[in-house]
């Protein structure tokens, strides 16, 4: 990865099926099936991605087969109860589609799903049109980066970067993925620094940081009181 942030771009899946607003339910399914995903793309006629279909929104026909009805003939979900109607995939899908840019870093992708709560997000340029898709086990793909290209990343990133010339003091392993920083430097403010950049390289799954100051010198011209001295009359 060259030393450069991971971005969605680098392990996003750039071969994508995607539907027309058009399509029907039983086609979803098929085409689903077919490329074994949970989630497609929906496009409008100029080819942007206006919104979501996944699995979920397929599954509501089933679950609102009979129509929820609760106390007083009130629907419970009308908009699931919608989509439990709907045939079309622009009636089925999820708008606006919540997308990632191509340029993204890996973290921000991370933090997105998390917070939206999705498994897939279809990554869009600045033309609003698809460029891929990336799904949580492509976002995984980081942590199989070998052992030795976290630990030349990790040294020319966080030691490198901070220390300078002085970097040969630290030492930097990797196994499996936990980075251990060890050694001496100069500037102790710079310590938490330097765990910090190792955790952001991507591949780093934790840090053990034991990086310490420069030893204490003994003090061999001690201050020492005066020898009493004697008075004369």
């Amino acid at each position: 990865m060259n030393g450069t942030p991971a971005l969605v771009n680098d392990v996003m899946t750039h071969r994508v099926v995607a539907l027309r607003e058009g399509a029907s339910f039983k086609d979803i399914v098929q085409v689903m099936r077919e490329w074994r995903v949970s989630a497609l793309p929906v496009l409008d006629g100029a080819g942007r991605v206006v919104g979501v279909v996944s699995e979920a929104d397929l599954l509501l026909k089933e679950a609102y087969g009979d129509a929820d009805i609760g106390r007083y003939g009130r629907v419970r979900h009308p908009t699931e109860v919608r989509k439990a109607d709907a045939v079309t995939a622009a009636e089925l899908m999820t708008a606006p589609a919540v997308t990632v840019a191509p340029d993204a870093t890996l973290a921000h992708a991370a933090r997105l799903m998390a917070r939206t709560r999705v498994k897939r997000l279809p990554v869009v340029g600045r033309d609003g049109l698809l460029r891929g898709m990336v799904s949580r086990s492509d976002l995984l793909k980081v942590f199989l980066r070998n052992d030795e290209d976290v630990a030349g990343e990790v040294r020319r990133e966080a030691v490198v970067r901070l220390f300078g010339p002085y970097a040969a003091t630290v030492r930097v392993e990797v196994h499996d993925g936990v980075v251990t920083l060890a050694g001496r430097v100069r500037e102790t403010a710079l310590i938490p620094l330097a765990a910090r950049l190792a955790r952001a390289v991507p591949g780093v799954v934790d840090v053990h940081c034991a990086l310490a100051g420069p030893p204490r010198r003994p003090n061999l011209d001690p201050d020492l009181p005066e020898p009493h001295r004697a008075h004369t009359a």
